[in-house]
């Protein structure tokens, strides 16, 4: 364990690949997240923007958080909902999930689709500022398309309710 951070640790592993050769691996441990896109309508979901101090910019995504030591994917998923947003899920339903960076990190982001939403009471967090923006699904589709999404996390998850879904909730 080179670090051990609040939010990640980073790792460094000796690794012995296929031609026998050793090699250390940087891994950046991560204990998953939970991706929201919330419907307001049947092609009609929200977004948020928010300033990411990563990349040095603010992003369009859809709501998201990390997981809490012991918490269940869905579980984050309705509260980081609620933080963000302010909407409340009646229904929400498991997406896929998959992982964000493979190549140094373990971060699994497990996707999911909620609908039937009513007004809760936004709280982020006190490091975050975050803006709603609804969208529909064409508006959406055509933001990745012309690189003004460009979150990985909300590509997918648009792509695949655009894709598997129809742009429905069956």
């Amino acid at each position: 364990m080179v670090y051990r951070g609040g939010l990640v640790n980073l790792r460094l592993d000796e690794v012995k690949v296929r031609n026998g050769t050793t090699v250390l691996r940087e891994v950046v441990e991560h204990p998953g997240a939970a991706v929201i896109l919330p419907l307001l309508g049947p092609k009609k979901l929200v977004m948020v923007k928010q300033y990411r101090e990563a990349v040095g910019e603010v992003l369009l995504e859809l709501p998201a958080g990390t997981l809490r030591r012991g918490e269940r994917a869905v579980d984050c998923a309705l509260r980081e909902l609620e933080e963000e947003t302010g909407y409340r899920a009646g229904e929400i339903r498991r997406a896929f999930s998959c992982f964000l960076a493979p190549g140094y990190s373990n971060e699994l982001v497990h996707i999911f689709i909620a609908r039937k939403l009513s007004v809760g009471k936004a709280s982020p967090e006190r490091d975050e500022s975050v803006s709603v923006i609804p969208a529909s699904l064409s508006r959406a589709l055509r933001m990745i398309r012309q690189n003004k999404i460009r979150d990985a996390k909300t590509i997918a998850a648009i792509l695949w309710f655009s894709k598997f879904m129809g742009g429905r909730l069956r």
